[in-house]
This record gives C-alpha cells, sequence and structure tokens, in this order.
C-alpha cells in the first residue's frame, strides 16, 4: 500500500471522527447545561436522581458505558443491534461528556455572588430573564477555560469508538498498520489529533477573546 493510498483510506476516518467529535458536541453542551440546572432542582428525587445519574457517569469509564449502552438493549429486552451501533456510540458519547460538561456550568453558576439574583429581583426581572441576560454570559466567560479542556479530551476520547468496531481513524490506522506491518499510520494518526486539537485551541482562545470584554 503507498502512501497516498494509505492516507485516502484514512482520510474516511478521519471525517467519521469529526463526525462522533461535532455529535457529540452538539448533543452534550446543551443536554449538560440542562443536567446542571436540574441539579439545582427543589425537588430532592430530582437532585438525588442527578447526582446519582453523574456520580456513575464520572466513576465509570466510558469504554464500559460504550459497551453497555451498545449490548444493554440486547441482554435487557432482546432487541436486535444490528443497526443500533452509531446511535449506542453517539448515545454513550453525549451522556458521557454531559456529565462533565454539568458539573463545569455548575461551578460557573455557583462563582456568581448572589447579590446579582438580588439586584435583578430590584430592577423586576424575572428568574428566567436574570438567568438568560445577566447570568449566563458570565457563566460561559467564566468556564471558556475547562470547556476547551473537555473539548480537547474529547477529540482524544473519539479513539474509543474502536470499542464499538466503528472505523474512525484509530481504528484504521491499527488495521493499516498490523496489515501492513509498518509504524506510518499511527504516525498518520497522531498528527490527525494533533492539528485537530490546535484547531479546536485556536478556536476557543478566540471566543475566551471576544468574552474578555473588560479589556
Amino acid at each position: 500500500m503507498t502512501f497516498s493510498t494509505m492516507l485516502s483510506t484514512m482520510a474516511t476516518g478521519m471525517l467519521r471522527t469529526f463526525g462522533v467529535f461535532a455529535l457529540t458536541l452538539i448533543g452534550s453542551l446543551p443536554l449538560g447545561m440542562i443536567v446542571a440546572l436540574l441539579r439545582k432542582s427543589r425537588f430532592a428525587v430530582v437532585r438525588g436522581f442527578i447526582r446519582a445519574y453523574i456520580s456513575i457517569i464520572r466513576g465509570t469509564p466510558l469504554m464500559l458505558q460504550l459497551l453497555v449502552w451498545y449490548f444493554g438493549p440486547f441482554y435487557l429486552f432482546g432487541m436486535s443491534i444490528g443497526n443500533w451501533r452509531f446511535p449506542a456510540l453517539i448515545l454513550g458519547f453525549v451522556l458521557n461528556y454531559a456529565a462533565y460538561f454539568a458539573e463545569i456550568y455548575r461551578g460557573g453558576i455557583e462563582s456568581i455572588p448572589v447579590g446579582q439574583y438580588e439586584a435583578a429581583e430590584v430592577l423586576g426581572y424575572t428568574k428566567t430573564q436574570t438567568f438568560m441576560r445577566i447570568i449566563l454570559p458570565q457563566v460561559i466567560k467564566r468556564i471558556m477555560p475547562s470547556i476547551t479542556n473537555e473539548v480537547i479530551t474529547l477529540v482524544k476520547d473519539t479513539s474509543l469508538a474502536f470499542t464499538l468496531a466503528y472505523q474512525e481513524v484509530f481504528s484504521l490506522a491499527k488495521q493499516i498498520s498490523a496489515s501492513q506491518t509498518s509504524f506510518t499510520p499511527f504516525f498518520i494518526a497522531g498528527v490527525f489529533y494533533f492539528v485537530a486539537n490546535y484547531v479546536v485551541e485556536f478556536i476557543m482562545f478566540r471566543i475566551e477573546k471576544a468574552l474578555d470584554y473588560y479589556k
């Protein structure tokens, strides 16, 4: 296999890796905010359920969670999982990262002084208006470094898709390396992850600078 053929073959895996990354972000970022708000619910049952969910997700490996989501429907309900691989993969990634993002959001929300809520109430703002117009913009600014770290971790964690035999860039690198007895596929995969993380870091840095309204 020539280098160009190898690179062309792995390009398909790169696109699939990007697909997992993009869908995970699209699903987990808003879901994480919902989880964070439910974590502060006035209902004890809801708070307990959310705390248990976050604890389980953060206390078990992502690889194990992917296996549970993929094989669970078959073992528990006897369902066919022939076309379930990709949905299970995305579901596992989204629920996993939503838990981590939720804790980042919660930390950001709790860092806002109580006085800002009281001042907004005096000015006649509703709770929704207070959160959306006053609290949330400050929270986003404060949590951007932590969000950046999680997004960079997500780029690398996409390699765990091989757990469900999903043909992303890392899986293809292993297969080609084994068949060609060459280290080159791993080098290509490494360059891909590095470049992807560099792009993510650059974009997030620009967002941070745009939010640095004090300057």
